[in-house]
């Protein structure tokens, strides 16, 4: 059976995600370049900074992983990279992910002030992650 194909859109899947994390960061910054402030009210500790960074390091790395396992799994069919073990992984991290994506668009819409392009842009994140989630699933279950 052939797993090179379903590797490939989950890898494309992934990659997709990624950069849509990446414009919804940009976008969110994009005020900065018209004189406008992007600070937020926050409640979080100066000294809790540093965590709150590195966890938001570790929240990109992973699908960075994840892509890259799936690139792996596409070169090498029959490897490792390709078993059901890791297609599992990939399923199951797909629907974290889209989980985490689903709490932050709930989130962004109940802000009052919410911008509507970054609802928007959370909203395509969101079927991206729905769509990762179908693609791991059929891969996972061959």
């Amino acid at each position: 059976m052939d797993l090179t194909g379903p590797a490939l859109r989950v890898a494309g899947l992934w990659g997709a995600w990624l950069l849509l994390m990446l414009f919804h960061v940009e976008l969110g910054l994009m005020p900065l370049f018209h004189g406008a402030s992007v600070e937020i009210e926050s409640r979080v500790a100066p000294q809790q900074l540093p965590r709150i960074f590195l966890a938001m390091l570790v929240y990109f790395l992973i699908p960075v992983l994840a892509l890259l396992l799936a690139i792996h799994a596409v070169s090498a069919p029959g490897g490792w990279s390709a078993t059901a073990p890791w297609r599992a992984a990939q399923f199951w991290l797909s629907v974290v992910y889209s989980a985490t994506n689903l709490v932050h668009l709930l989130a962004d819409v109940r802000i009052p002030d919410a911008r509507s392009d970054q609802i928007l842009l959370m909203l395509v994140l969101t079927l991206v992650g729905l769509l990762l989630n179908l693609e791991t699933w059929q891969w996972w279950q061959p």
